[in-house]
Order: structure tokens, then sequence, then C-alpha cells
């Protein structure tokens, strides 16, 4: 069967799919060029072509895969609604949902990133933008007057960790914390930090 010829973009955004379905399989660690070009019935010399080492690759899939993220969660934070029905919203999208590939995704790239100083600057700066994005609409809502903050970089810090945190748990250990929970304790900690009551937060 003939492939298709595909433009520059087309064929780069091709090996990033199959570089993050790959990593979502074998990990980081195991995974292989060659097992990406296997996947697409292409060479392993036309994946080194558009990136240049497996470093690469993996950091590139892995900024593909994040900012895809990242672009739903703008999405969610630029609805036509209050602040606090945003962040809500925000949270509870954010939140893991058991053995979810987006977050399998997130742990690989932080243990990896431990070692590989490329994958740590994109994971780094990812990072950095989720909180950006989630201070700005705390910072908005205080200003409407919708509930009081003073410093909204720190509370986003405060939720994204307390997110990341649980995301680790129940990722990697399938079963003691049941989801609803889970959302319970988050939407709880994002009335505390709002300084309102956790019923006016969910009304």
């Amino acid at each position: 069967m003939t492939r298709v010829r595909l433009s520059v973009a087309e064929r780069r955004e091709e090996l990033l799919r199959a570089a993050v379905e790959q990593i979502e399989v074998r990990g980081v660690s195991a995974v292989r060029i060659a097992d990406v070009a296997a996947v697409l019935g292409v060479s392993n010399a036309l994946v080194l072509y558009h990136f240049s080492s497996k470093e690469k690759l993996v950091a590139s899939a892995f900024a593909y895969a994040a900012e895809a993220d990242l672009a739903h969660l703008r999405k969610l934070l630029t609805r036509r609604t209050s602040a606090v029905r945003r962040l809500r919203a925000a949270v509870r999208w954010y939140a893991p949902t058991g053995q979810d590939k987006g977050w399998r995704l997130w742990i690989e790239g932080w243990a990896s990133s431990l070692r590989d100083p490329v994958l740590r600057d994109v994971a780094g700066d990812l990072d950095q933008q989720w909180k950006a994005e989630l201070a700005e609409v705390i910072e908005e809502g205080a200003a409407a007057g919708e509930f009081q903050c003073e410093d909204p970089m720190s509370v986003a810090w405060r939720l994204t960790a307390l997110l990341d945190g649980l995301a680790v748990q129940m990722t990697s250990y399938a079963g003691p914390l049941s989801r609803a929970t889970m959302l319970q304790w988050t939407e709880e900690a994002l009335a505390r930090e709002l300084g309102m009551d956790h019923a006016a937060l969910t009304a």
C-alpha cells in the first residue's frame, strides 16, 4: 500500500502522536526510536531526521501531549461565567480519574526529568504555564469581588501541588482513594484558599 505523502508539519505530528502512545505503553526509559518507527511503518532514519535523538523525541512528545491539556485548561478558564465556576471546573477536570493516560504520561515525565535536562526544561516550563493560567483567573475573581485573595500565584502553587500529589497516589495505587473523596478534598481546599464556604463554592 502506498503511503500518503505528508508535509513536514503533518509528519512531525504523526511521529509525536506515535511517540506519546509508545511512551504510555512502554514508559520513557524503555521506549526506543525503533518502536515509534515500527508502529508507523517508517524507518528509524526518518524519525531521527525530524528528531535528532531519543531525548529530543521524548521531550517533544511530552510537550505535544501537555500542550493539548493546557489548551483544554485555557478553554475552561475563558468561559463566560464567574471566576469561581471556572476554577471549580478546572480543578474537577484537572483531578485524576484513576488509571488516566494523561497523568501516567506526566508521572513518567517527572521521573525521567530527574536525569534528562531537556525534558526537565520542557516539563518545568509547562508546569509554570499551568500555574500562571490558574493564578490569572484567581486574580480576576478577586478583582471582581467574588472572593478575597492577596497572593493568587501562591494559591495556584498550593492547589496544583495538592492535585499533583493526589494524581500520583490515584494513578500509582488504584483503590485506596475514591474519585468522589478526592474531588471533595480538592473542592474544600479551593474553597479555603478563596475564603469561601464549600457550600457557596458548589452552589
